[in-house]
This record gives C-alpha cells, structure tokens and sequence, in this order.
C-alpha cells in the first residue's frame, strides 16, 4: 500500500489527521454525514485510495462510541432490513475498487450524495416527513431500503462515504433524532467492522497505517464528547438541516477535488 508512515507526516499533517479525527467522533455523536469533511482531510494528507484503509479503525472507534451513548434507541427491525442489500453493496463496491482510479471514485460517489441530498429535499418539501419507521414495511418502503442500502454498501466500501446515503435514508423513513443516532450507530458499527477483512485484502490497511490509527484514535474521544453535549442542544429541525448540508458539503468536495 502506498501511504505514509506516522514519522512521514509534518506537525501540520498529523494536525489535520487528528482534527479530522475528533470530527469524526463528533459526527458519529452528534450530526451524522459531516465526516465527510473527515473523508476529504484524509484524502489531501494521504494517499487518496491509501485514506480509505487509515480512516477505517477510525470510524469503527466512533461507531463504538455511538453504540454505548445511544443503543437503547436504536430500531432493529430497520437494520435487519437494510443489511442485505448493503452487502450487496459492499461487494459491488469490493469489485469497482478493483479497477477504479481515485478520480473516478469521487466523481461517483460525489454524484450520489448530491443526487440523493436533492431527491430528499424535493420529497420533504412536496410531502413531509413520511411518518414513523415502521412505514418502510410498505411496498415502496422496503423497496427504498432495498436501493438505499446497496448505494449506502457501495459508498462506504470504495471511500467510507456510506454516512450521508444512510443518514438520507433514515431521514426520510420519518426517523426522529434519537432513533436517528441510536440506529446509524449499529449500522455502521456493523458494517464498518464486516469491511476490514475487504480492506485488507485490498492492501488498504496494514501495520504502517494502524500504527497511525493508533496514534489519531485518541483525538475521537473528545469529538465524541463535544457531539453528545451538542445533540442535546439541537432542535429537530435544525438537525435535519445539518444532516443534509453536510451530505451536500461532501458530495461537493469529492467532485472539485
């Protein structure tokens, strides 16, 4: 794997590393889909497709973190829906890294998160919120967790940008903010570890960039600790809007890199 070693990296670099670092704990916490700020200061320090394996342990620490802050919220019958089609997706995802250059990887992941961000602007304006999570047991329902759940497997195998896909699909099942929090955090508890074994195989994660995870992991504690303080200081409203300028953030980011 092309990527830098922990004694590679300048004062600066191993700044941003761990800045990123403690918004991906805040985000995991707080407001879900802003790591992809985090996405992008990995990609600029390191190696873009060697930022993937680096981010990975890290996302997995926050994930944890989540899951102790909010598993009593989290809606089971949601996520045993999903996990299918996400696997789907994580596989689809494994194939694409194969032969895909970093370029291409941005162009479609950023096309995805911009695409899906308008469609749930479009259909919260013209409908609403589409009411408690047990409306994805329609016809339509699951049919949206279906293709929601293979582009958020996709996403997040080829660049860890899985956040955004799912937080516009929780959002508009009619989630409110804590089942929102307690539900993503098993999501990607969940799949995040299930893709260690793919990124690996891939040569995205060995001991060069897990002695550098282990130096960073440090800065997603206090992330985590800012988010929960934050959350509880966030009106409904307001965090739906994050969720979804975040997501356009990302998506813009990975297109004019």
């Amino acid at each position: 794997m092309n990527t830098m070693t922990l004694w590679d990296l300048n004062g600066w670099e191993f700044a941003a590393l761990a800045f990123a670092a403690l918004l991906v704990g805040f985000s995991k916490t707080a407001v879900s889909g802003a790591n992809t700020v985090s996405l992008a200061i990995f990609a600029a320090v390191l190696p873009a497709r060697a930022s993937t394996g680096v981010l990975l342990p890290i996302l997995i620490a926050g994930d944890l973190l989540a899951v102790l802050t909010y598993r009593r919220h989290a809606h089971w019958p949601t996520l045993w829906r999903l996990f299918p089609a996400v696997a789907a997706g994580v596989v689809v995802g494994t194939v694409f890294l194969m032969w895909a250059d970093d370029g291409a990887v941005r162009t479609s992941i950023g096309a995805i998160l911009l695409l899906m961000a308008g469609v749930t602007v479009w259909r919260r304006r013209k409908t609403g919120a589409e009411g408690e999570p047990d409306a994805v047991t329609t016809r339509a329902g699951r049919a949206k967790a279906r293709s929601y759940g293979v582009l958020g497997g996709f996403t997040t195998m080829v660049a860890n940008a899985g956040g955004p896909v799912m937080s516009l699909y929780l959002l508009s099942a009619g989630f409110r903010k804590m089942g929102f929090l307690g539900t993503s955090a098993f999501f990607f508890l969940i799949v995040n570890t299930s893709k260690l074994p793919f990124s690996a195989g891939l040569g995205l994660i060995d001991a060069r960039s897990l002695l550098l995870d282990a130096a960073l992991v440090l800065f997603v504690v206090p992330g985590a600790l800012l988010g929960r303080w934050a959350v509880d200081r966030i009106n409904q409203r307001l965090f739906e809007q994050l969720v979804i300028a975040a997501t356009v953030v990302g998506g813009l980011q990975l297109l004019v890199r």
